[in-house]
């Protein structure tokens, strides 16, 4: 298979391997509800560290990611800050922030992309999908990087987002009005979709004439394009009119045999006369429960550029206006991502957080269906708590909002006829002001008859405009509302100090141990950690597939420094022990044990004759205090 090749690869590709492990924190503070790591998580830090960070709970567990990375414009200003050791890396940051100067804009983005990408395909679960929104700078390189790391036959479809409202007429040439969602699966054998439901429109279009008893139903063409063997024979209509056959160019699509078979059960029909070609008759009550998606979406569907400013504008207009996201993606759009690719109890994860949409589109879906779906989002810019985490907060709790509504009152295509009678077209205007109670003459208004009654003024203003040859005359209310909140709650974090191996073991910083116990369960398994069984004992992690996992440690040198940090006999002894029972209480060979300790008081004889692999932390016992 063919591989990309950009500036700085050689340096990326194992960069994922290097990052350091930091143990997530909780803020209970600038949360929603009682801090919960296995709940809905908002990360404030670098996405590549917040990534690793997550492998030890969420490894092979996230069922959807939806990422909206830079689009690299070339006027974003995103910088490339991944530190990775490197003369040509180093030399890379004395240029950031990376702009439409930059030669190497798109090598620097790869770099980026990489070890994200990397990480986020560790994540996701076997049943899960990644959907990115890009642009032309960059979807057709991303596209060979997804094709390189998740593997070409993983490629599920580009559906393009229709996201403008209104051309724009300052584009230099054409006005781009689409961005692209690339879908990947993790493995598309396993991979499967949701239908959407049927519109109203598409309802309507099933119906009943004959009164079938199976309900209502659609036609579908009795003939086809396609080569048929048996599909080349005259057809004798109810009236008796013979059709020699299908026509010209064209096959009927089934065979005489299964033609009758068909006519015979009333699923064919003739027309009302009976004298028709005849159709197929397809019911609605035996199709499927759902249509196919399509890959052209719609703005009026999932939302235009400036729905989702004026959504965000809305949710947040007490006073957070100078945070409002410059690119935000509407929540609608999101939301037809979880519709096709994820279930009600699915974990989504977005890297790029931005303005928080995933989040509020995860909550909307929960209180639509009574999901159980969980989100985790990673934000690593400063408005990660003032824009990101509120706007969830808001979403959660309700929020007042402030906006404007508009009423279309009268819509015209002026005509150059129709321009020539401009006088009935501003005295039509002044009409619906005066019916409105916002007549330009308050003399006017008030010399009307007595007798009719004043309608109660609907609107603030009148607005009328002429876009495009069309008059358009809109009333427009100012309006205050409060929006009901959507429940849930989540945890906001923050990366805490690195888990690094000097450190550890000058005793410089000890980590917790729910954190270090988290991380040695991943890289000694490959698995994330599982919730202890109940009355398991104090130094137990979790269970692997062939082991038990133990773990003797405090986050305290004199603990670390004692004799009860190391591996005993009586120890060993009594964890065979209760692995015996634990494995012999669920059907189960006895397990062997792995057990991270300081230092140990056995042989390796007497460690293989209790079953144990004894790993020591790295930990200078008898270090000088």
């Amino acid at each position: 298979m063919p591989e990309i090749v950009f500036k700085g690869k050689e340096y990326v590709y194992n960069h994922h391997l290097g990052v350091p492990y930091r143990p997530l924190v909780a803020d209970a503070a600038k949360g929603v509800g009682a801090p919960d790591l296995s709940g809905n998580l908002v990360i404030h830090g670098d996405n590549l560290q917040a990534l690793k960070s997550l492998l030890p709970r969420y490894a092979g567990a996230v069922d959807l990611i939806f990422i909206d990375p830079p689009y690299n414009t070339g006027n974003e200003g995103w910088c490339y800050s991944d530190g990775v050791n490197s003369p040509i890396m180093k030399e890379w940051l004395s240029t950031n922030p990376v702009d439409g100067e930059d030669l190497l804009r798109h090598d620097k983005w790869l770099c980026m992309m990489w070890p994200r990408l990397t990480l986020l395909r560790e994540l996701l679960s076997e049943r899960g999908s990644i959907w990115i929104t890009l642009d032309d700078n960059e979807v057709h390189r991303a596209r060979m990087v997804l094709d390189e790391l998740f593997g070409e036959e993983n490629f599920i479809a580009t559906c393009i987002w229709h996201k403008m409202d209104s051309p724009k007429n300052t584009a230099e040439h054409f006005s781009v009005d689409h961005d692209y969602v690339l879908i990947y699966a993790k493995d598309a054998a396993q991979w499967s979709l949701n239908l959407l439901p049927r519109t109203e429109g598409m309802l309507a279009r099933y119906q009943n004439p004959d009164n079938d008893p199976r309900g209502p139903w659609l036609l579908s063409d009795l003939d086809a394009r396609n080569a048929y063997s048996k599909g080349l024979y005259p057809i004798t209509t109810p009236t008796g009119r013979v059709i020699d056959g299908p026509p010209k160019g064209k096959y009927w699509r089934i065979s005489k045999e299964k033609f009758d078979e068909m006519n015979a059960d009333n699923r064919i029909w003739w027309g009302t006369d009976g004298n028709a070609a005849p159709n197929i008759k397809r019911f609605l009550s035996e199709v499927k429960d759902g249509v196919v998606p399509q890959t052209i979406w719609p703005w009026q569907i999932v939302g235009s550029t400036r729905n989702a400013k004026t959504e965000l504008l809305n949710l947040l207009s007490s006073g957070l206006e100078h945070e409002i996201f410059v690119t935000p993606k509407p929540t609608a759009l999101v939301e037809r991502v979880l519709e096709i690719g994820a279930a009600p109890d699915s974990l989504i994860l977005d890297s790029f957080a931005g303005s928080g949409t995933t989040a509020h589109a995860v909550l909307k879906a929960n209180a639509r269906d009574g999901g159980t779906r969980r989100f985790i989002l990673v934000e690593g810019e400063d408005y990660a708590d003032t824009l990101t985490a509120e706007r969830v907060r808001r979403a959660i709790r309700g929020y007042a909002w402030s906006g404007t509504q508009r009423e279309t009152l009268m819509e015209e295509k002026i005509t150059l006829t129709q321009f020539k009678k401009a006088a009935e077209w501003l005295a039509r205007v002044d009409a619906i002001k005066r019916a409105e109670g916002l007549g330009d003459d308050d003399g006017a208004q008030a010399s009307l008859d007595a007798a009719t009654p004043v309608k109660r003024k609907r609107f603030d203003k009148i607005e009328v405009k002429v876009d495009e040859g069309v008059l358009r005359v809109e009333g427009v209310r100012r309006i205050s509302e409060m929006a009901p909140g959507l429940g849930g709650g989540f945890t906001y974090c923050t990366l805490g100090d690195a888990v690094e191996l000097e450190k550890l073991l000058s005793g410089e910083h000890l980590p917790g141990r729910e954190a270090l116990g988290a991380w040695l369960f991943y890289t000694a398994t490959g698995a994330t950690l599982p919730p202890a069984p109940k009355g398991a004992p104090p130094h137990y992690l979790g269970e692997a597939l062939d082991r038990h996992v133990w773990l003797v440690y405090e986050p305290a040198l004199g603990f670390l420094k004692s004799p009860a940090a190391a591996l005993t006999l009586s120890l060993a002894e009594s964890l065979q022990a209760w692995g015996r029972e634990h494995d012999a209480a669920r059907g189960q060979a006895p397990k062997g044990h792995l057990v991270f300790a300081p230092a140990k008081y056995l042989s390796n004889q007497q460690l293989k004759e209790h079953g144990v692999d004894y790993a020591p932390l790295p930990f200078a016992l008898y270090r000088e205090a």
